[in-house]
């Protein structure tokens, strides 16, 4: 039997070529989402190792720290809450560990011509809940266990600054190495106790005591760096640690922690266009809507306007804008702050302060405002060079909402009429 030919008709070209397109489009479309799909975002990731190893996406700030480690022994750098101490800090450990191969297709891979390894002691005090007396004492016991472990122990040293004197010592002794401290949220027991004088002042004698020890030992420490949330004054915890450098309102290193304009085109140019097709608005509207909403963090007069990393990271991961840092929860310190101080609203937003205040908490009860300011809910709007007068304001949106929504409330009405922003 033989089968006619049936001739080809303009339906059938039609059909062809309509389904080719439409083929072309998904294919093309599912290209575009599975390009999308294949970035990591680092949310909640501190550990630079595992950043690295599982393949999430790194903000190269290694130049910066290869400045840091090769112009300084001792630093302390005050934050707010996800602005990426922790993973500064694991950072650290992994380039002083001597822990090359992570560094490689990063600036501190072409700028780091000798690699060594140093014996790290790093304390990590943001793992604990602070409420009773002994609890800053077990997480200082169970890290010394840790490291008594490796360089052993001696009988004699009975207290934890004196075993933490041994430790160094004897970490020094072991290598041949100077030693590099670490240290995360290091005020993280001071903040928590607020409210309670008696716990406080047990923290602070407790902290106060062990950080000293890096001064006494000096001459067996390479490095030294201890990151948190606030900054105690000369008559607290730092009294005896007055060999490091405040990072804080530094020039030079302001942008070790956020992210800058220039950051995010160069690394998240992909979800900046797909936010823009998600809302149907276009890529310059996108760019404005994260600055009035995440930007706006500065740490001194003049200084580099930075966004919060955390905030970014999640609307680049969800392509929506939230208020993410809130939703993160709110300090119970900056409650009681607040409960504690008659202030008046536009006074945080207006009044102006000195250096000092923005960078000495001396007492919580006395300077509430520098407490605010350090924790992010307040930064740095404009500087009078000739009084040396800071005024402070909203960094953006995300924290003026939710700062009316979350921690007004707790102290004080608000006017429908008074504006924050």
């Amino acid at each position: 039997m033989v089968t006619k030919k049936r001739e080809v008709t303009k339906h059938d070209k039609s059909f062809a070529t309509s389904f080719f397109i439409h083929t072309f489009v998904l294919i093309k479309q599912n290209a575009h989402q599975t390009k999308f799909s294949r970035m990591k975002y680092p949310i909640g990731i501190q550990s630079f190792e595992s950043l690295i190893n599982d393949g999430y996406i790194y903000v190269d700030k290694t130049a910066l720290i290869y400045q840091l480690v090769h112009t300084g022994r001792y630093y302390f750098l005050s934050r707010p809450r996800r602005f990426g101490k922790s993973l500064l800090i694991s950072t650290l450990e992994a380039y002083f560990n001597g822990q090359q191969e992570l560094f490689k297709g990063l600036e501190m891979e072409r700028l780091e011509k000798e690699w060594t390894k140093y014996p790290v002691l790093h304390l990590d005090l943001n793992t604990s809940k602070y409420d009773e007396k002994n609890s800053l004492i077990d997480i200082l016991n169970d890290t010394l266990c840790q490291w008594e472990n490796i360089y052993g122990a001696v009988s004699s040293e009975v207290n934890p600054e004196l075993r933490f004197k041994g430790i160094i010592r004897r970490a020094y002794e072991q290598t041949g190495q100077r030693v590099v401290i670490l240290v995360d949220e290091y005020d993280k027991p001071m903040l928590q106790s607020i409210g309670n004088e008696e716990l406080q002042n047990e923290y602070r004698n407790t902290l106060k005591a062990f950080y000293s020890v890096m001064k006494t030992q000096d001459r067996y420490i390479r490095f030294g760096f201890l990151t948190g949330v606030t900054k105690f004054g000369k008559v607290s915890v730092f009294s005896d640690l007055n060999n490091l450098i405040d990072l804080s309102m530094d020039r030079q290193f302001q942008t070790l922690c956020g992210m800058t304009d220039k950051e995010i085109h160069t690394y998240f140019e992909e979800p900046l266009h797909q936010i823009a097709e998600n809302y149907g608005i276009t890529y310059d509207e996108v760019c404005l809507r994260l600055k009035e909403r995440y930007d706006g963090y500065r740490f001194r007069q003049n200084g580099t306007n930075l966004y919060n990393p955390f905030s970014l990271l999640n609307t680049f991961r969800s392509l929506e804008f939230g208020s993410y840092w809130f939703e993160t929860g709110t300090p119970t310190y900056l409650v009681k702050l607040l409960k504690d101080n008659n202030f008046c609203l536009p006074d945080l937003t207006s009044e102006g302060v000195t250096a000092e205040t923005l960078t000495d908490v001396e007492s919580f009860k006395d300077n509430p405002i520098a407490v605010i300011y350090q924790s992010g809910y307040l930064t740095i709007k404009e500087y009078d060079e000739e009084f040396n007068i800071y005024r402070l304001g909203f960094p953006n949106k995300e924290v003026a909402e939710g700062f009316i929504k979350y921690l007004v409330p707790y102290y004080m009405p608000i006017k429908d009429s008074e504006s924050v922003y």
